[in-house]
């Protein structure tokens, strides 16, 4: 079962709200029953405690569920409503289902939207425990040239990762888990969500990040924090100067980050400041966790750890063949932790899978006891920005529909904040657009963590003779 735990104990708390485990089951056994037979329901992922009894329903009644960013700009929207083809949406009653700055595009609207109502009345879900194999989760993930793809996650792929994850880490039903991540993607809602659920523990959602509310949550019965860089980055600024602060953030017992790599100096000043030293961890959509620290391991900056327990990782040189000792090589891995496939599209499948081997696109380099060193992406248009992964060619393609532009590219640049900021490189048509105007039009389209936040303008872009951008040419 993925999820698991006593009666009486706290399974979920949001601000004021909370439910335990037993009216998590009489609140979402009705909404299971509503949903059994289903091919895939649609979940309105806002950080609520709605969500994840939404979460928690389609789970039990094993319908595969869409969590879909409640920010998503309306092509983004468009696009997994028409792709995923869900059969109702589920969301809290009188929620409005569009970003402040999209227009809700007509494949959702026509969907038949189901309210989360949390009746304590109901009766807990009585139905058999789903086949292994079945899709739990179709996660959509930006690709870097099209539009995103839906990730096929298997209810086998959930149950070990999280079980590998409990290995490392001492993961038990003991635990309260903090954190503030968004419920939309694999980090913040298998993790996050389904990870203390599975173990009998509880989970604290900040609904929104700030050092304060991670600290005073460490100060009390929270005992994990999960967050990416962005907020490891504020969390060393606030401990630094406030000691009360620190304090709290040092009485937890593990600290995780993810998402994308945590620079070294926020390791050293969070150690120093709280006596805690993070752990580390490496995943995609496509694999869930491949790599972790372990909780009694050497915690060393820069380093992912060794592999967890049941998860294959070979890296191989250019032509596929697999290096040895301290070389640069691209990241596969194999494992019961990888995906199914992606949803209608089986090109890109065979793509990324060869003799049950997944191809990363991840580079990177093996200490000689193991632990694995992420340098960089075999492609160079994937941004890690704020804990998301950000494909350059999807925004390149919103610019270019804005009329005051002619050329666009997309590059990351090194940002103390986000990891890495968007920035666009823009060719201007007859009138030149603000840089302000140019983020609005992105977040509208897309999602608003994907607009650029520096525009530079050129006259043309550099190119090859084959007419490809040279991105390695531009530069600040």
């Amino acid at each position: 079962m993925l999820i698991a735990g006593k009666n009486d104990r706290v399974a979920l708390r949001f601000g004021a709200e909370s439910l335990t485990y037993g009216e998590l089951a009489s609140v979402a056994g009705p909404i299971a029953a509503a949903l059994a037979g289903r091919t895939r329901v649609a979940v309105w992922a806002t950080p609520t405690l709605r969500t994840c009894v939404a979460i928690v329903a389609a789970l039990t009644a094993g319908v595969p569920v869409v969590p879909v960013n409640p920010k998503a700009g309306s092509r983004e929207l468009a696009h997994i409503v028409a792709d995923s083809a869900p059969d109702l949406v589920l969301a809290a009653p009188d929620l409005v289902l569009a970003a402040p700055d999209a227009v809700l595009p007509p494949e959702l609207e026509a969907l038949q939207r189901v309210p989360i109502e949390l009746d304590l009345s109901g009766t807990p879900w009585q139905g058999d425990e789903p086949d292994p194999e079945a899709p739990a989760f179709v996660i959509y993930t930006s690709g870097t040239t099209g539009p995103p793809k839906g990730v096929l996650l298997p209810r086998r792929a959930v149950a070990s990762n999280l079980d590998a994850l409990a290995e490392i880490w001492d993961w038990t039903d003991a635990d309260v888990l903090v954190h503030a991540l968004p419920l939309f993607h694999v980090h913040g809602l298998i993790l996050g969500v389904v990870g203390p659920l599975r173990r009998g523990g509880s989970l604290h959602h900040l609904g929104r990040f700030t050092s304060e509310a991670a600290a005073k949550e460490l100060a009390g019965a929270g005992t994990m924090l999960f967050g990416v860089p962005t907020m490891y980055h504020r969390l060393a600024a606030d401990c630094e100067a406030d000691p009360a602060l620190a304090a709290g953030v040092g009485a937890a017992r593990l600290l995780v980050s993810g998402s994308a790599a945590l620079p070294a100096t926020d390791h050293q000043r969070i150690t120093a400041a709280t006596g805690q030293r993070v752990v580390e961890r490496y995943g995609m959509t496509e694999t869930l966790m491949n790599c972790g620290v372990r909780a009694a391991g050497d915690r060393r900056p820069g380093a992912v750890g060794p592999p967890v327990p049941g998860v294959e990782l070979r890296l191989v040189g250019d032509s596929g063949e697999p290096l040895t000792g301290e070389t640069v090589g691209e990241i596969e891995v194999r494992g019961p932790n990888l995906f199914l496939g992606y949803l209608n599209r089986p090109d890109a499948t065979e793509a990324a899978l060869h003799d049950g081997w997944f191809k990363t696109g991840d580079m990177a380099m093996r200490d000689p006891d193991g632990y694995v060193r992420i340098v960089g992406r075999r492609a160079t248009d994937l941004i890690k920005s704020g804990g998301y992964k950000i494909g350059a060619g999807e925004i390149e393609n919103a610019l270019l529909e804005h009329p005051g532009v002619a050329e666009a590219a997309v590059t990351g640049e090194p940002d103390d904040d986000l990891g890495e900021r968007i920035v666009a490189w823009i060719v201007p048509a007859e009138v030149k657009p603000s840089a302000g105007e140019l983020a609005d039009h992105v977040a509208g389209l897309l999602s608003p963590h994907k607009r650029p936040r520096v525009v530079h303008y050129l006259e043309a872009l550099p190119r090859n003779e084959m007419g490809k951008v040279l991105k390695r040419a531009l530069h600040g």
